[in-house]
């Protein structure tokens, strides 16, 4: 599993980061370390939702991740189908959930990078809602932190977030997709 980002504290607590976000709070919930380094990211192993993950956090910037997430796939033996990575969607309000199997890019370099490297889309995407600017470029937006408002409820996204990566492991995608999707994290 690989939750998508920009590595160093210029970036962190940014709308493009929450992919790393929602990463570190499974880890967390799990109790998996994530110490590691390799795979050109930062990386922890353990068990969540009764399920053998590797979770990792890829270190080459957005635009590059699969680059990391493509490398991780190779050495541990991980086919496109058991991979889910959790990323930002501009075209969800924020905190909005939307899990899905396959499909294109949307436009996300990051899923762009992931499925040239892959040579697939066939894996699981759990995107998590940061909004959209009502003007003004999109890099910037996607690379400016939180509101105030919307910081006080990310938490709230972020469990929210991890308990539907959780349920993909223990029910499958099918299931998290009834349960999660359009679900408001933000309450």
């Amino acid at each position: 599993m690989a939750g998508l980002g920009n590595p160093g504290a210029k970036y962190e607590g940014t709308r493009h980061n929450i992919g790393f976000m929602v990463v570190r709070c499974l880890a967390e919930r799990c109790g998996v370390s994530l110490k590691k380094n390799g795979y050109q990211g930062v990386y922890g192993v353990g068990r969540c939702a009764g399920q053998e993950v590797s979770l990792l956090l890829p270190q080459t910037y957005m635009n590059l991740s699969g680059a990391s997430v493509g490398s991780a796939c190779k050495s541990l033996g991980v086919a496109p189908g058991d991979l889910i990575v959790v990323h930002d969607d501009i075209d969800l309000p924020f905190g909005a959930l939307k899990i899905r199997c396959g499909g294109g890019h949307g436009g996300h370099n990051g899923i762009r990078s992931i499925r040239e490297v892959l040579g697939t889309g066939d894996f699981v995407r759990i995107k998590v809602g940061v909004g959209r600017p009502g003007g003004g470029d999109i890099a910037d937006y996607v690379l400016s932190a939180f509101s105030g408002a919307e910081r006080k409820v990310l938490d709230n996204v972020l469990v929210n977030a991890a308990m539907a990566v959780e349920a993909v492991l223990e029910k499958g995608v099918t299931w998290a997709m009834n349960e999660f999707n359009n679900r408001d994290a933000t309450i």
